[in-house]
């Protein structure tokens, strides 16, 4: 008699828990048992990575972390961003070798001794301090934030497990009131993946633009960045094999990577070993300066919402990785309908070459979101970014919105405030209803339930209904519940020294759950 200890069974459902995926072949069987479909349960671990936020001594952060309410769950777990280790410093030079008695020595040695241990225990006291979280969560539905106005500021490395981890999320907002940097600058942190693409990245004179890398794991990890501008590859001889430590996050500037100035470029990330957390920081001389997430996965259809109403000038950038062209259809899912912009119906995307086309004011005064459609039925995969900018002459600000997945079963952007955060969902296809949480504020208030209804083809824009008694920040969670899919945006405008200071974030399906497969046959007891 064979026997599948319980204990295996369980490690799958904690393997697919953890990473979204699992197989099981019983022993003896030979792969003729099938799996089925079961119910889906919450993911026990998920990690977030935020990068470095500023170097500029002018620049203020807010981290808000959050995980939404649940009705039942583990009761353990603990959801904590932490600083990155710092790159180790070079070793201290050699001693000259020159020598004097023997007291000398001795003296020397015994001073040489007292330095090491001072040094060791600073050394220790800058890893406590390191070790201690920066954000911390305490409950669910509640967000928490920390600030710091730290110039040079780490990356911080988190993860949150059981009763956290189901939607787990963090924003970081970085305002900057003046020089080259000046802006604000919002990123949702990012998932560790192997594969990240960034059209509308920029090697031009008037930008800087960095690719940051941070690793959570505790193995160093090797990245290659591929730089693509409009007449093809940009060549580069320090691309690759980018050593990013353990812990740690490592910041390139694009334009120190190639020889060549491109306007717009898009980046592509890969690892060759490990995996990192990416994400490009854009400034722009006298426009301002935004955090450039990655493009959804090439696919042949892109969704980029949140276009804002007042939007001056809205530039496209759209890239085709494979050994195909792509033709797609332009259009704006505006207030009331589906159209295509006035001579930009379409646009001719050659692989390997990053094509773009300035849309100007494309909104005409109402919100909207972009779709890319293929018009030859080919569905070549492409990825997609916009560059929107506010405001006209020193008053300019920019943002970027990538082309982003659905909300799916739900959805979370956290720092949102009293004043200043606007909602934008957009229905491609069939008309939708979906459900807006506004949780409790981060220091109190009660949470705020609304439901809308997205008809097919529109974008509807919308302020969220605060929470009552509203004190600190608060977080959106979208929620479909009929028809779709919705695609969403959040951007928070902040004023700052007569200029409309704004970011925006796009929402994504949080992958809270996943499925679990169920055998078809009992696996307690097999017999032979």
């Amino acid at each position: 008699m064979k026997s599948t200890p319980l204990s295996l069974i369980a490690g799958v459902v904690a393997l697919a828990a953890v990473t979204g995926f699992a197989a099981l072949t019983v022993p003896g069987d030979d792969g003729a048992t099938e799996a089925k479909a079961a119910a889906r349960l919450p993911v026990e671990r998920s990690s977030l990575l935020c990068p470095a936020p500023s170097t500029s001594d002018l620049a203020e952060t807010t981290y808000t972390s959050f995980t939404p309410a649940a009705k039942d769950g583990p009761k353990d777990g603990t959801a904590e961003l932490k600083a990155a280790e710092a790159l180790p410093a070079d070793e201290d030079e050699p001693a000259d070798g020159k020598t004097g008695d023997a007291d000398d020595k001795a003296d020397a040695d015994d001073k040489a001794d007292a330095d090491d241990k001072k040094k060791t225990e600073a050394d220790d006291k800058e890893k406590a301090a390191d070790s201690k979280p920066v954000v911390s969560l305490k409950d669910l539905g509640k967000p928490v934030t920390a600030e710091t106005s730290k110039s040079g500021a780490p990356a911080l490395v988190g993860t949150a497990t059981d009763r956290f981890a189901p939607g787990w999320t963090t924003q970081q907002t970085t305002t900057a009131a003046a020089g080259g940097a000046r802006g604000l600058l919002g990123v949702s942190c990012t998932a560790p993946d192997t594969d990240f693409w960034f059209p509308g990245a920029s090697t031009g004179a008037s930008r800087q633009d960095y690719v940051h890398l941070t690793n959570p794991d505790d193995t160093a990890a090797v990245a290659d960045i591929e730089l693509y501008g409009a007449e093809g590859p940009l060549k580069s001889d320090v691309g690759e094999g980018i050593t990013v430590p353990a812990r740690s996050s490592v910041p390139l500037l694009i334009s120190t990577l190639t020889g060549e100035a491109a306007e717009n470029v898009t980046v592509h990330v890969t690892t060759r070993s490990g995996r990192v957390g990416a994400v490009v920081s854009a400034a722009e001389d006298e426009v301002g300066s935004d955090w450039l997430a990655a493009s959804a996965d090439p696919a042949g259809t892109q969704i980029l919402p949140g276009i804002p109403a007042d939007a001056t000038s809205v530039r496209l950038v759209a890239f085709a990785p494979g050994e195909d062209d792509a033709d797609v259809k332009v259009q704006l899912l505006g207030k009331n309908g589906t159209f295509s912009p006035a001579g930009n119906d379409t646009l001719h995307i050659k692989s390997q070459m990053t094509a773009s086309v300035d849309l100007k004011n494309v909104t005409r005064g109402e919100p909207g979101s972009l779709r890319l459609t293929p018009t030859d039925g080919s569905r070549t995969p492409v990825v997609a970014a916009l560059r929107v900018v506010r405001g006209t002459g020193a008053k300019q600000e920019v943002a970027f919105i990538p082309a982003t997945g659905p909300v799916g079963e739900r959805a979370t952007v956290a720092d949102n405030r009293a004043k200043g955060s606007v909602l934008s969902l957009t229905a491609p296809g069939k008309t939708a209803k979906v459900k807006v949480t506004a949780s409790a504020g981060s220091e109190g208030g009660e949470a705020a339930v609304k439901t809308y209804t997205v008809k097919g083809g529109t974008t509807l824009e919308v302020t969220p209904e605060a929470p009552a008694g509203l004190k600190g920040g608060y977080a959106l969670t979208v929620e479909t519940e009929s028809g779709g899919p919705v695609h969403a945006a959040r951007t928070l405008t902040i004023p700052e020294g007569g200029i409309d200071m704004f970011t925006v974030q796009t929402l994504q399906d949080d992958g809270g759950t996943v499925e679990v497969p169920e055998a078809e046959q009992d696996l307690s007891v097999l017999d032979d």
